[in-house]
Order: structure tokens, then sequence, then C-alpha cells
């Protein structure tokens, strides 16, 4: 099988999960699973306003080989992801990827490792402003 990595990028603009569902389109897949990781209005009890990333200058470096990765194994079609940085507000999509395999089984776990991966390798650090007005540095590999 052919590896494909549709898209691995670092961006700061929007997102859309439907686009790298589309990416990973192939004639042989029965399944593609994707992920969203939107900012969402609370954590740890706290309310959250909004969060800012900030990238490493091997950040892009770093999603493309978790990628190649992921596309590697013998039962991926394609992949496609990217991690937003900048400033986000809730309901933004911080993350969003997309796997196709010929199986559900296949492409549900290949898709849960690349998430996995890039939220441990990827050098991204994310800052959480919170209702009361304070800030902290959270998830910083």
């Amino acid at each position: 099988m052919l590896m494909q990595v549709q898209r691995a990028v670092v961006v700061d603009s929007a997102l859309s999960v439907a686009e790298h569902e589309a990416l990973v389109a192939h004639p042989g897949a029965g399944a593609v699973v994707s992920f969203g990781g939107v900012v969402r209005d609370h954590d740890g009890g706290r309310g959250v306003e909004a969060l800012e990333y900030v990238g490493h200058p091997t950040a892009e470096r770093i999603i493309a080989e978790v990628a190649a990765d992921i596309a590697g194994s013998d039962d991926v079609y394609a992949v496609a992801v990217s991690h937003r940085i900048g400033q986000l507000t809730v309901g933004d999509v911080a993350l969003a990827c997309a796997v196709s395999s010929a199986h559900r089984g296949e492409a549900f776990a290949a898709c849960a490792r690349l998430v996995d991966e890039v939220k441990h390798r990827l050098p991204i650090w994310k800052r959480q402003v919170f209702s009361d007005g304070t800030d902290e540095w959270v998830d910083c590999p």
C-alpha cells in the first residue's frame, strides 16, 4: 500500500475537520476517522475564555515526522493533520486530523495514535486565559 501524507502543517488560521477528511479520501478506504480538538469553555472547574498556542520553529518538521510515522503503517491509506497556533476562542479547532484505511478498526487506532503522538511530541505550548482574568501555561512538552 502506498503511504500518503496529504497534509502535516502548523498554521495560524482556522482549521476544518471536514477538509482533512476530504484530503484522505481513497478509493480503497472503507473508513475515514477524523478528530477535532476544540477549545472548550472550562478546565479543572474553571471557566476558560481563550487559548494561545505558541509553536517552536521545529513544530512543522515534527508534525510532518509524526504524520509520516502513522502513514507508514501497513493498514493506513492517507493521513492529514494540522495544528493551529495563535489566539483561539471557545469553539475554535486547535487540532484537526483524519486517517483513511480499508477498515474502521485500523482507522480508529491510527487516528488515536496520531492524536496521541502529536500531543506528546509536538513542541507547541498552550496558555489558557481564564474567566477570572488569570492565565497559565499548560501541556508544554
